[in-house]
């Protein structure tokens, strides 16, 4: 059996995605398990079928494990830690007693590289063990029945995991009155958590409530939404990795954390990634004073410049020696990002 570590978020799947799939072709006659949320089984389907889910909670943030954790994984399976370097999450797949362990900053893994793109991590890791790894097999077939038009609807995603990542909602509004001033819909997404958010923004930009679907949907309902969206602008998080990998045009906003870790990859023109250069905590209680920098302004010039995606399968140079950031100290483009 192989069994894989990633108990984390939505974006954190995306980003292994590269990784799950060079795993299920380098080991295609071994039933194969990932430990992740429950709630990801849905993506994981769509993104590397073939892969069962053993629900294990998310843990971010440098939070031990669920001790129970490790009774749910099975025994004498080939481990791959894709959840980060270890001690912990190490400790968690040993547990279950492997035939052998691949991570980082083990006996014979390679060293961690902090600031590399979060795809490109994975990757090296594989590939350190002789397993062919792409980075840029990230992509996924919308669902059925969804498809995309220039002119789809402006999709606002107000929500962050962390409340350093969250832009205040009367900058949202400013984007969503000025999209509508372009003659263009804006749909307003979100996890349940965040409707408040989400009608707070619906409130001061004067949409009306059909257009917050936060909280209305699912999983599966997100991946529509997205996919049949003309572009996308969101903070640093999980939504941002889905436009990635359905090559939906997008505009994302970072504080904290550098985009050069976490961004979409380079040399993908259709996203732009808005940074001031600044680093900062990820998991403060307070937005971060580099995201503040940035003004409505300069999201509306990014979401009018964003031009329209390549064909689907084209293949595209991920260049992981990109620039930190071009085009100045506020704006990086053309970036990658990790975790």
């Amino acid at each position: 059996m192989l069994l894989v570590l990633r108990a984390l978020g939505l974006g954190d799947l995306l980003t292994a995605v590269p990784a799950l799939r060079a795993l299920a072709a380098a080991f295609p006659e071994r039933r194969r398990a990932l430990a992740a949320p429950r709630a990801l089984a849905p993506l994981l389907a769509l993104a590397v079928p073939g892969f069962e889910l053993l629900d294990v909670p998310a843990w971010v943030g440098g939070q031990p494990p669920d001790p129970s954790a490790a009774a749910r994984l099975p025994r004498g399976a080939l481990a791959v830690n894709l959840h980060g370097r270890g001690p912990q999450s190490h400790r968690l797949l040993l547990a279950a007693e492997p035939e052998r362990l691949i991570g980082f900053e083990t006996a014979d893994g390679p060293a961690w590289e902090e600031r590399e793109h979060e795809v490109a991590r994975w990757c090296r890791l594989l590939r350190a063990h002789g397993i062919a790894a792409d980075p840029r097999d990230l992509e996924l077939t919308p669902p059925p029945g969804v498809a995309r038009a220039a002119d789809g609807p402006t999709l606002i995603h107000p929500g962050a995991a962390t409340a350093a990542r969250c832009w205040p909602a009367e900058r949202w509004a400013a984007v969503a009155r000025g999209e509508r001033a372009r003659g263009r819909r804006v749909l307003l997404s979100g996890s349940a958590a965040e409707r408040p958010l989400a009608e707070r923004v619906a409130a001061l930009a004067g949409l009306p409530a059909s257009a917050v679907r936060a909280g209305r949907t699912d999983l599966r309902g997100l991946l529509a939404l997205v996919a049949s969206a003309g572009r996308l602008a969101c903070a640093d998080t999980g939504v941002a990795h889905l436009a990635t990998a359905l090559r939906v045009p997008s505009v994302v906003l970072f504080g904290p954390t550098d985009p050069a870790r976490w961004g979409p990859p380079p040399d993908r023109p259709w996203h732009r990634a808005l940074w001031r250069g600044r680093r900062g905590d990820p998991h403060a209680a307070a937005p971060d004073t580099g995201l503040l920098a940035l003004a409505p302004r300069d999201v509306l010039a990014a979401l009018a410049a964003l031009p329209e995606p390549a064909r689907p399968g084209s293949r595209l140079l991920f260049n992981v020696m990109a620039p930190r950031h071009a085009g100045g100290d506020m704006e990086a483009r053309r970036l990658g990002n990790g975790s």
